[in-house]
């Protein structure tokens, strides 16, 4: 792991006046750059070839000879060969050089890899660098390790595929396509072995995901994604937020579930089992007598992090929780940077971190906002690990 002092060192090189905001062009890449250019930081989208065009045309920053920006939120568009090419040591050196400050999301840490994360990549970042690791499903302490030192609530696990015995889903990683899961649901383990077979002779999945895959009992109930924000630098009113909450479109499950029970058992064997694959959020709220049980959600999360990922959590982190019909919510999956659907708040924020702030306050501008404190404030390493 990258040490304190060494990122303390390159901050001390930098001209806090001219920060520059950073990110992998993917996943909640509009999201912080819009919230940068609201805070007044140049934004800069690292981008793979032959995906560049969203970041490098579309979405590009006009601004007046003054600076002043009228039109799109990224500033400069750096094409790479490969997500990962900001791992090479010149590279880094030329971001450092330019007062670099990157923003971690989903597609940082699968492009790049958790170990050249931690130990290679020489970039100040705003979060915690040591808590990226517990996404991966294989690490000893994942997600599920902090949430049960927590005390916090998840799907009770199933050891063995033998003893399902109720609804239960299967998780584990596609065996194609790198950000996307193979999930799949099953009541019994007759139906296990049918529909993993299925997927396997699919190509959606493999034996040695199957093999190390988590199966946990499944809760009934729609889905919430709390888009959290925990501020070090807040002295005065609660240091933890809740900015905005979205629930996502699965593909092919929304299109499954659109269709009638008949026409569904009518289809061939390649398309009876949806996939649940991510492509697009929407906002929502919840019921305010929930909303206190959300905050305390967050606050055990973060005292938890404290203990065994000093310093703990630092910005955004996304709880993926279910609530079921008593109102009690299950947490299954863990974010410890910017959530995947925080693209829901760009331009607009979201009623909660608007009513907050008294202003749009997205996550990305949530985050630009702690950066730019953290640099009037001489306090940078507060923030940036």
């Amino acid at each position: 792991m990258i040490a304190r002092d060494e990122i303390a060192s390159i901050i001390e090189e930098y001209d806090r006046l001219k920060l520059r905001i950073g990110m992998t062009a993917s996943h909640s890449a509009l999201d912080i750059c819009d919230g940068a250019i609201e805070e007044g930081f140049p934004t800069v989208a690292y981008c793979q070839k032959g995906r560049e065009k969203t970041y490098s045309e579309y979405f590009r920053s006009q601004r007046t000879p003054s600076g002043r920006v009228r039109r799109g939120m990224v500033d400069k568009a750096v094409v790479l060969d490969k997500f990962d090419g900001v791992l090479n040591p010149d590279f880094q050196q030329g971001m450092r050089d330019r007062n670099m400050v990157y923003i971690p999301n989903r597609s940082f840490t699968s492009y790049c890899g958790i170990d050249a994360i931690e130990n290679d990549f020489q970039v100040p970042m705003f979060g915690s660098r040591n808590m990226l690791r517990m996404e991966e499903r294989t690490e000893e302490q994942d997600y599920y390790w902090i949430l049960d030192k927590a005390g916090l609530p998840y799907p009770e696990a199933i050891d063995d595929p033998e003893d399902i015995d109720c609804l239960a889903i299967v998780k584990l990683h596609h065996a194609e396509k790198i950000l996307e899961r193979g999930f799949f649901t099953c009541a019994s383990f007759d139906e296990y072995q049918q529909k993993s077979q299925n997927l396997i002779k699919q190509g959606v999945i493999d034996e040695e995901s199957l093999a190390g895959a988590r199966i946990e009992r499944y809760v009934i109930g729609p889905v919430f994604n709390l888009n959290f924000f925990y501020s070090p630098l807040e002295e005065e009113m609660p240091k933890l937020e809740l900015l905005g909450v979205d629930w996502r479109f699965e593909s092919s499950l929304d299109g499954h579930v659109r269709l009638p029970a008949p026409q569904q058992m009518t289809m061939p064997l390649g398309q009876q089992i949806p996939e649940m694959t991510v492509v697009g959020h929407n906002t929502a709220t919840i019921r305010e007598s929930l909303l206190e049980s959300a905050f305390e959600l967050g606050e055990k999360f973060i005292e938890a992090s404290k203990e065994h990922y000093e310093p703990g959590i630092i910005g955004p982190f996304c709880l993926q929780t279910c609530i079921d019909k008593d109102m009690n919510y299950s947490i299954y999956d863990v974010a410890p940077r910017v959530g995947g659907g925080t693209n829901v708040h760009v331009s607009v924020g979201h009623p909660y971190g608007n009513a907050t702030w008294r202003k749009p306050m997205s996550s990305g501008r949530r985050i630009a906002l702690e950066l730019r404190r953290a640099a009037e404030q001489d306090r940078l390493l507060e923030v940036l690990t």
